[in-house]
């Protein structure tokens, strides 16, 4: 039987991986609804809903399917999952170069929902590979390749538009993620313990499950609090700038948040190794919330920007904690399934909060976005707070 990785090594194989489906994901946002308009939709509007739906396409199915491919990894194996989802989405990109309707864009978004998974169980894979001791530190690390990859996917895919046009970008992509699954599975090796007997595995897994629920919980209403203010925020931040280079000042502020994850991640995980994940969280949103004062009440876009990057640096600690948590509350035998029902709850409130953002700021202005977040963030806090259960004692492997 061959050897298995040492922890810090598989970290920064699915690094990489991770990046490369991060980057690959977004290298088609910039031209989304550029290339709609090549398929024959011409009216302002209706690119505008067209190009809504063929986002939020792939948020859906993939809400949907993460736990059922959870449960598989748990019974099969987290890296032919991890497979799985890189190879299909590899192959379902690629054929969106092809497509001549907006609605086969459309229904290949859908399909691709249904491979995804790629970075929830590239989380789990690590989980399970590292000392429970160095595990945010760890997971917080592996979080920083796909930010990395998210910042950088949409400046390549702009310039690799201009260049060899829309269509041979989504066949680049398809290449990239084929890549990045040919990486795992020639340098991860993982090492599965043995299952027990099927009825008895069901008796207890749905028991198993209770303490995880907050942590469910906490996953939605963070990133709830977390996407309410993105559909406002660059029309925000024009009515603080009307000077030149307008439309790059705009793209650093939403990418700003972005850039202060990559050092808020493994700092934060790495304190949370420390004092424990629930005070680690505590902390992360009382002061995400609080990050929101000076970009509520800015004056200036460089106001913005230091929120911004504030907001950016403790966003960073939120996910890898909650990441960390669902490594110790949940035994071995179900931890596939229990990080697909938090990734669940993620895309969730990748749903969620863009909504409650877009018809609060048309409502009432955009201060009521940003008072209703840091409500949000605070009461998620007190939630955390008042949750001892989130301490992160292990369950024991007992199915």
């Amino acid at each position: 039987m061959p050897t298995p990785l040492h922890w810090k090594k598989s970290l920064g194989i699915l690094w990489v991986a991770n990046f490369s489906i991060m980057c690959g994901m977004n290298l088609v946002l910039p031209f989304l609804p550029l290339y709609i308009g090549q398929l024959g939709v011409h009216d302002v509007g209706e690119v505008v809903r067209w190009t809504g739906w063929i986002v939020a396409a792939q948020f859906i199915t993939s809400f949907l399917t993460q736990p059922l491919w959870g449960a598989i990894a748990d019974r099969r194996g987290r890296k032919i999952m991890l497979l799985r989802a890189g190879i299909g989405m590899s192959v379902v990109t690629a054929l969106m170069g092809i497509v001549t309707e907006p609605w086969q864009l459309l229904a290949l978004r859908l399909l691709n929902g249904f491979f995804s998974g790629f970075i929830s169980m590239a989380v789990s894979l690590q989980a399970s590979l590292t000392p429970p001791e160095h595990s945010g530190k760890s997971l917080g690390t592996l979080q920083t390749g796909a930010i990395a990859g998210s910042l950088i996917g949409p400046l390549v895919g702009g310039l690799l538009a201009s260049f060899i046009g829309y269509s041979h970008v989504f066949f680049f992509t398809g290449g990239l993620m084929l890549c990045a699954s040919l990486i795992v599975m020639i340098f991860i090796h993982e090492e599965r313990k043995p299952l027990a007997p099927k009825k008895e595995r069901k008796r207890t897994e749905w028991r198993l499950f209770r303490p995880l629920l907050p942590v469910f919980a906490a996953s939605l209403i963070t990133q709830i609090g977390m996407m309410s203010i993105e559909p406002i925020v660059t029309v925000y931040a024009k009515t603080l700038y009307t000077g030149s280079h307008l439309e790059l000042l705009a793209g650093l502020v939403v990418a700003i948040t972005g850039i202060a994850n990559l050092f808020g991640a493994p700092s934060l995980g790495r304190i949370g190794d420390r004092i424990g994940q629930r005070r680690t969280l505590v902390i992360a949103l009382t002061m995400a919330a609080l990050a929101f004062i000076p970009q509520a009440f800015a004056t200036s876009i460089t106001m913005l920007l230091v929120g911004r990057f504030l907001l950016g640096l403790f966003i960073g600690g939120m996910i890898p904690s909650l990441n960390v948590l669902v490594k110790k509350l949940a035994p071995t035998q179900i931890q596939g399934t229990a990080y697909g029902f938090n990734t669940s709850s993620l895309f969730l409130g990748n749903l969620i909060g863009p909504l409650v953002g877009s018809h609060l700021a048309a409502a009432y202005g955009f201060l009521s976005v940003f008072y209703v977040t840091m409500g949000i963030l605070l009461l998620c806090a007190l939630f955390v707070y008042n949750n001892p259960s989130l301490d992160g004692r292990s369950q024991p492997d007992t199915v």
